[in-house]
């Protein structure tokens, strides 16, 4: 596992947006979490996402998959990037992108992503008007190890929020993106301290299933 200053984990992260998620991991960086943040970056040449990263001192690059012919061109370059900062994680902050099965495997086990749903329900976008038209009366978010399968893998952990009678897309969002802020440092985390495995397709915590003790 690559480590960085003071022995903590280099990470690079992958976004496409604004990049909430992204500051909460710069924000909690600048706490105890033991990481450093190597290189941001982006599909999209505008993405704010960008803005936070450099206001945090950060390497950043962009990378135009509307400059490559097809799709494994693409993450070859991607990952030739990545790799040029050595990064033990790689972290996907909303980045906005499939990726092909050989840049999942070159970094199976070390490429963890978040999504807006208690997966497997609701893979893919729209999660939250979808949950809200299915009836569900909880949703959440999911961090989890990237598989071949679209927001497949084995889930590191979940938090769950109530739909109300009221909710909006939009409302329920909200909630939801605040405990996306609180979850996805804590995966990195327990990443960073070596406490995670993965069997089967199941993770597990300090030797437990991952899921029974963190599910919130």
């Amino acid at each position: 596992m690559n480590a960085g200053k003071g022995g903590k984990l280099s990470i690079v992260i992958l976004i496409s947006g604004g990049g909430t998620n992204l500051q909460s991991i710069i924000d909690s960086t600048a706490l105890d979490l033991p990481v450093v943040i190597r290189a941001v970056i982006s599909n999209v040449e505008d993405a704010f996402g960008l803005e936070r990263a450099r206001n945090a001192g950060i390497t950043t690059s962009v990378l135009r998959h509307q400059n490559y012919p097809d799709r494994s061109a693409y993450d070859g370059a991607l990952c030739d990037e990545i790799d040029r900062h050595k990064p033990g994680l790689v972290v996907l902050a909303g980045f906005m992108r499939i990726l092909s099965p050989a840049f999942v495997a070159r970094y199976a086990g070390r490429l963890i992503n978040i999504h807006p749903s208690l997966l497997p329900a609701f893979p893919g976008l729209h999660t939250h008007q979808r949950a809200i038209d299915a009836g569900h009366r909880e949703h959440g978010a999911s961090v989890h190890f990237v598989s071949d399968e679209v927001d497949g893998g084995p889930i590191i952990i979940q938090a769950r929020v109530p739909v109300l009678a009221d909710d909006s897309a939009d409302s329920l969002a909200a909630r939801v993106l605040r405990q996306e802020h609180r979850i996805f440092p804590q995966a990195i985390r327990w990443f960073a301290e070596k406490r995670l495995e993965i069997s089967g397709n199941q993770v597990l915590l300090d030797g437990l299933p991952a899921l029974n003790s963190t599910d919130t």
